[in-house]
């Protein structure tokens, strides 16, 4: 019997604790609302695709019961969903755990911090707290208590289409003379040709097979067909003559004359036989030096070094023929080799290649691209603003020139312009693996990769293609975006007036900044007005704001529903002009 009565009285006192225990924690929930909150920031924003948050808590004194912990989480709750941030544990002094204690007597302190990556149902929802209270066996939730609205996504709003960049000049062209596989399209393209007549040594007499050489025949036939083709322009003519720098300088400049003259009186007969009216330019050298020079470089005679360093260490003619001279082998073959190259005349035609005009550009490109070089092609696709014509252009350029990378990189540009990005990034791979590392192209894979989400190889890419061109900057604007970089992102657009810099200076905090840009962007672009709403929302000008907002919806009314939920609009969610405008 008096087993049983232990057993009843053992069973009331565990009945009793437990009702203690519960009757403390159930005073801690009950006195909840004399914790204080603290958000930063006070409504959450959206900033590289995380939602970051602190949430700081005051806990008063006698308050915390010293054999009590407890769970605080913070929660973003919005419709068809939530989502947690780190929770934090914190303990009264009495308990025997390894988390913060908060002191009976003083109450205390406690931050709990997190990111969450932004989804954009966030953009209406709440930020609550969550505790749930446990002392011994006994475990208690209390009521979510909000402490924050969200989430201000305007970083969202950047516009992840990059600027590709257009190939227009293959490579560098270091011969001095225009190509166009290589160069851009010229309208007007200088040309000239050139022909020698050699002389006997001491002579002025033009010879008869010096006359009939297919060198001179060329030069006759070509100032024949830039006098007669519309589409060349004969510019000048021109006789310059030589004699070799070796004999009497006075006798060389006698000799020079002569055969300025006798090729002068050829070269006008010739011409006035073939109808050409030109005023022939003559002029002459008494000792060609500059040409023996040039000569000694291509030359394999031995002790060229050695004449070449007289040259150099010498500018009296005498003193240098001399020199040369005491060389007795080598002069041999100086004599035999190099000096006839110099008793010359030479013939020079300047004329202008007149090229297409943009019209016939354009005909020939729609309906007979074949006949045009790449060059013509390029410039004809660059005439027009019709995609469709651009991308047949381009199309037809990498058919005919399959091994240039320009045409597979400028279909690639046309197509991220038609907002076809698939298709883009496969002709990017195919210019990439004809002409590896070309920082056009890299630029371009980097506007793929951008649209892709993927930010870190867009930004690698980008910095490949340093220099190439404003459109380089832009891109690493809209990537500081994403990264939250703001400042680094207004530098990077620079004086541009798109949308994207525009809302870097509205991150930046420069709002007036970005009204100049908007107001000075000339786009039929919706966005650029719901921009404007948002910087008069944040400047407190609602006129600016309304004007604005209307615009933007009724270029775009799909922007009626992102307003109506936009949190910069949300101390005007009731007024009567913003509801007018979105409901």
């Amino acid at each position: 019997m008096k087993k049983n009565n232990f057993k009843v009285i053992v069973l009331f006192a565990s009945v009793l604790l437990l009702f203690s225990s519960c009757a403390s924690i159930k005073k801690m929930k009950k006195n909840a609302d004399q914790i204080k909150w603290e958000v930063t920031p006070e409504v959450l924003e959206a900033h590289a695709g995380q939602v970051k948050v602190a949430v700081e808590g005051q806990i008063p004194e006698k308050y915390f019961v010293k054999k009590a912990t407890i769970t605080v989480t913070p929660v973003v709750k919005y419709e068809g969903g939530e989502k947690a941030y780190p929770e934090i544990k914190l303990q009264g002094e009495s308990v025997t755990a390894n988390n913060a204690v908060i002191t009976f007597t003083e109450g205390g302190n406690f931050k709990v911090e997190g990111a969450l990556p932004y989804e954009e149902a966030m953009k209406m929802s709440e930020l609550e707290v969550r505790i749930v209270a446990q002392k011994g066996a006994s475990a208690l939730d209390f009521e979510p208590i909000k402490i924050a609205d969200g989430v201000i996504a305007t970083s969202e709003l950047v516009n992840k289409s990059g600027m590709a960049v257009v190939g227009i000049q293959k490579e560098e062209n270091t011969s001095g003379k225009y190509d166009p596989a290589i160069d851009p399209f010229q309208r007007v393209v200088p040309d000239e040709f050139m022909a020698d007549i050699h002389y006997l040594i001491n002579s002025s007499h033009l010879r008869g097979e010096e006359l009939k050489s297919d060198d001179v025949k060329a030069f006759n036939e070509y100032a024949q067909d830039a006098n007669a083709n519309d589409r060349k322009e004969l510019k000048a003519l021109e006789v310059s003559a030589y004699a070799s720098p070796d004999g009497e300088l006075d006798w060389n400049e006698k000799l020079s004359k002569k055969r300025e003259t006798s090729a002068a009186e050829y070269l006008n007969k010739e011409l006035k036989k073939a109808g050409i009216e030109a005023n022939v330019k003559t002029k002459y050298t008494a000792e060609d030096w500059e040409g023996f020079q040039k000569l000694m470089e291509k030359s394999s005679i031995q002790d060229k070094e050695l004449i070449l360093r007289v040259l150099a260490m010498y500018t009296d003619p005498e003193v240098r023929e001399k020199e040369i001279r005491n060389l007795s082998q080598a002069f041999s073959a100086v004599a035999d080799e190099i000096l006839p190259e110099l008793r010359r005349a030479k013939f020079m035609a300047n004329i202008d290649l007149i090229g297409k005009t943009d019209e016939e550009l354009l005909a020939a490109a729609q309906n007979d691209p074949k006949s045009l070089n790449q060059a013509e092609l390029i410039y004809a696709a660059e005439l027009t603003d019709d995609l469709a014509k651009k991308e047949a252009f381009y199309n037809a350029f990498s058919k005919q020139f399959e091994n240039d990378w320009r045409g597979f990189n400028n279909l690639g540009m046309v197509q991220v312009m038609k907002g076809e990005f698939d298709a883009a990034a496969k002709n990017f791979e195919k210019a990439d693996q004809l002409d590896n590392n070309n920082p056009i192209i890299q630029n371009n894979l980097g506007v793929i990769a951008l649209k892709a989400g993927d930010v870190n190889k867009a930004k690698e890419l980008f910095s490949a293609a340093s220099g190439v061109g404003k459109q380089v900057d832009y891109n690493m604007g809209i990537v500081s975006i994403t990264r939250a970089e703001y400042d680094k992102a207004v530098k990077y657009f620079g004086d541009c007036n798109k949308p994207n810099a525009a809302l870097a200076k509205i991150l930046a905090g420069d709002n007036n900044g970005a009204l100049k840009s908007l107001d000075a962007c000339t786009a039929e672009c919706a966005m650029i007005d719901y921009l404007k709403a948002v910087v008069g929302a944040r400047t407190a000008k609602e006129s600016l704001m309304i004007e604005s907002l209307t615009s933007a919806i009724k270029k775009e009314p799909a922007m009626k529903a992102a307003a109506k939920t936009d949190l910069e609009f949300a101390k005007y969610f009731e007024s009567p002009s913003f509801k007018a405008i979105v409901e």
